[in-house]
This record gives C-alpha cells, sequence and structure tokens, in this order.
C-alpha cells in the first residue's frame, strides 16, 4: 500500500481528548494509543481516504485520521465488512 498517509506515518499524532475517546470506544488498556493505531495503520486492511479524512479498517476497527494534519480523530469498530459504509 502506497499512499500519503503511510509516507507520513511519523506525522501521526492525536490530543489528550482523543486518546481517551480511543481507549473508551475500542476498551483498550495500551499506554500508547499513538504507537496502538500506526501499528494498525501499517498492517491495515483497507484504507480509504474520504474527502478530509483518512478511513483505515484494520480487522474489526475503524480507525479515523485527519488527512491534512495527521490527527487521529477517533476509532471504533466495525461492525461491517463493508468498507464502502463508514
Amino acid at each position: 500500500m502506497n499512499n500519503d498517509l503511510i509516507e507520513n506515518i511519523d506525522k501521526i499524532h492525536t490530543t489528550p481528548m482523543g486518546i481517551l475517546r480511543i481507549m473508551r470506544n475500542l476498551e483498550l488498556k495500551t499506554d500508547d494509543i499513538v504507537s496502538w493505531c500506526k501499528g494498525q495503520v501499517k498492517n491495515a486492511d483497507n484504507t480509504l481516504r474520504k474527502g478530509k479524512n483518512w478511513y483505515v479498517y484494520r480487522k474489526n476497527y475503524i480507525i479515523t485520521i485527519n488527512a491534512n494534519s495527521f490527527t487521529i480523530i477517533t476509532a471504533h469498530r466495525n461492525t461491517t465488512s463493508n468498507y464502502q459504509n463508514i
């Protein structure tokens, strides 16, 4: 997969509120949410850019990343296998 998101993976970050939101939504216990998300991006099943955001699909997660600032906005569990249904 060769895209702008992978080329700029070192720029991916989030806010303190973003960390809490992701931990809550995915019930994660890790201390380093950004590294966890970067790992999901590197091993993504599918990555789509739609408008101003990237949508990273990995196993049963969808991670939303702003395409301009590379800020992780949120992450949710994916309850559908349809990658277009976002």
